[in-house]
């Protein structure tokens, strides 16, 4: 077991996703941090499906761990088990902590070296420039923003999307979601709504709906969501802590509720808000702050509170243009393009982590 040594307290983080990557870089100058992940990068999530049609855009998104955490220790390796003063790794590392910071979010496969990962995106633009013709499964944020990614930088394929729901991205409003859905069509995107397609039973480039429609496509993408990263914590003595949803219960100070010293940020917890990424990082901010007067030996009393951040989200559609949706307001096309879809907040992001915006 990897022992606590000397007087500074030890901060574990499991999960170097969003939030993860942000507490980690805040914290390790003030104590002693490990970061347990998976992968060795940090790759800003938002970002990937321009990758796949831009790979060399992934050079500024998929960031190695050691570049932002040079005084932080970095263990590869996925989580299995806790207890109430250690981590388990799947390596066989036992590591204890005096606070703990669950961040796995959602549960990801893949790449483990940024290597791999920048060679993935060169195969699925290899994917996507090879067919005439794609279909996309999922109308969510995923499905929407990598219809349109694909059909701006290549307007000549024929790009198919078929959702379950009765409207596309059921998180935003119903305005909005009419907003993505006319702005796909205009674009000549067949949109095909109500259905799904088992797609273990193509033949021959040949898909079928529930609804009993013939698809044709070269290639396809499955764009339907990923689970909770919480099943490594249901055997433990945080299992009863998951609500129905798998996720982290926890208290306005974002500790899992009734632990002191254990917190949980990012898409695990059970904050009722959209799970985005500007929100993830907000949790990583006020758990900084807060362990920050706990190592410190502050009163509990000035901790800072969270809350639920606002109804708004903002999609990207293509290069240029975008949708957002602010409270009771909906706007698409060039303005919430300006906002996000640009460089989708990657020198943002990577100035949070202390690196520069570029790479030059």
């Amino acid at each position: 077991m990897e022992k606590l040594i000397g007087e500074k307290k030890r901060v574990v983080v499991v999960g170097g996703g969003v939030a993860g990557s942000l507490i980690a870089k805040t914290l390790q100058n003030h104590t002693d941090v490990f970061l347990i992940d998976s992968k060795e990068y940090f790759e800003i999530p938002w970002t990937n499906l321009r990758s796949m049609v831009e790979p060399s855009f992934a050079e500024r998104t998929v960031i190695n761990h050691s570049d932002y955490l040079p005084n932080a220790h970095i263990v590869t390796s996925d989580a299995t088990s806790i207890t109430e003063t250690e981590v388990v790794t799947a390596q066989g590392r036992v590591i204890a902590y005096d606070y703990l910071v669950i961040a796995t979010g959602h549960v990801s496969s893949g790449a483990f070296s940024k290597t791999e990962k920048l060679s993935y995106y060169k195969t699925e633009q290899e994917k996507i420039k090879s067919a005439d013709s794609i279909l996309i499964v999922g109308g969510g944020p995923t499905g929407v923003e990598l219809a349109a990614e694909i059909i701006v930088d290549f307007p000549d394929k024929k790009v198919t999307l078929v959702h379950r729901g009765s409207r596309l991205m059921e998180f935003i409003g119903e305005k909005a979601s009419k907003k993505a859905f006319d702005w796909l069509t205009s674009k000549k995107v067949e949109v095909i709504m109500e259905q799904s397609v088992d797609l273990t039973s193509a033949s021959n480039g040949v898909y079928e709906t529930s609804g009993g429609e013939k698809i044709t496509a070269d290639c396809h993408f499955l764009c339907t969501g990923s689970r909770t990263g919480s099943s490594w914590l249901k055997e433990t003595f945080l299992g009863e802590s998951l609500d129905i949803h798998g996720r982290l219960m926890v208290d306005a100070k974002l500790r899992v509720k009734g632990y002191s010293n254990i917190f949980a940020i990012g898409d695990i917890t059970d904050i009722p808000e959209i799970k985005q990424g500007y929100l993830a990082q907000a949790h990583a901010s006020l758990a900084a702050k807060n362990l920050k007067l706990l190592i410190k030996g502050e009163s509990e009393r000035k901790m800072y509170s969270y809350k639920a951040g606002p109804a708004m989200a903002v999609v990207s559609l293509g290069r240029r243009e975008g949708l957002a949706q602010i409270k009771c307001l909906t706007i698409v096309g060039r303005i919430p393009g300006i906002l996000k879809s640009g460089d989708l907040f990657v020198g943002k992001t990577r100035k949070a982590l202390g690196l520069k915006s570029s790479l030059s």
